[in-house]
């Protein structure tokens, strides 16, 4: 019985195991196999680095628009407090005011800081920048709000802001920077497509962006 059943299991698969192309063909497919869990088990581990480090864009970002907020929410009760003093421009308060009207519209989704919409919210904010240059080179030529309490409290505000500001942009680029540096590696580069992930604009700096503004009348 033991000798029939040798006999058979010969038979079934001898030639399979000494027939050199199904060897390679076995061996080919066991390959394939291998190579699919891998690509599958690296694309995982991709993607989920790939979504921390978006989150990391994502909450950098939301800094950066709140220390905005935090500047706009200041222009009111600036304008308020300028609007006070005797005959003081009329023209440099409404630049200001409809220069942060102008800004507050303008809103960006995190998951899509392309460079045109990245350049839409810079030109926004720029704007609001140089109408507060311009009211706060104004109010030179008026020494009773230079020593306006209520004045002097929202000068060191703004100023605090700005430095907020620039410190948050700078960190806000370098999460940036290691984003689109990590998605454009190999073979990572392979997966962000497939998965959506696209590279982030930064905050492009002009001349004498690097210096925080100087907004002390003393």
């Amino acid at each position: 019985m033991n000798s029939k059943i040798s006999s058979a299991n010969s038979y079934n698969f001898d030639p399979l195991i000494k027939n050199p192309n199904t060897m390679k063909g076995i061996t080919g497919i066991a390959i394939l196999v291998v190579l699919v869990i891998f690509l599958a088990l690296m694309g995982g581990c991709s993607y989920n680095s790939m979504v921390t480090k978006q989150e990391a864009v994502e909450g950098a970002w939301a800094q950066v628009e709140n220390v905005y907020q935090t500047r706009a929410d200041l222009i009111p009760n600036l304008v308020s407090t300028v609007k006070g003093a005797a005959n003081f421009e009329k023209s440099t308060l409404e630049a200001v005011v409809q220069a942060r009207a102008s800004a507050t519209q303008v809103k960006l989704d995190p998951k899509n800081l392309s460079e045109s919409e990245f350049a839409r919210f810079e030109k926004a904010q720029g704007g609001v920048s140089s109408a507060l240059s311009r009211l706060l080179v104004t109010v030179e030529a008026y020494p009773d709000l230079k020593s306006n309490k209520n004045f002097l409290e929202l000068q060191s505000q703004l100023e605090g802001t700005e430095r907020r500001i620039s410190t948050e942009r700078k960190r806000f680029n370098e999460v940036v920077q290691d984003y689109n540096g990590f998605i454009r590696g190999f073979p990572r580069n392979l997966f962000a497509g497939m998965f959506g992930f696209t590279p982030k604009a930064y905050f492009k700096a002009a001349a004498g962006s690097d210096i925080t503004p100087k907004v002390d009348f003393e």
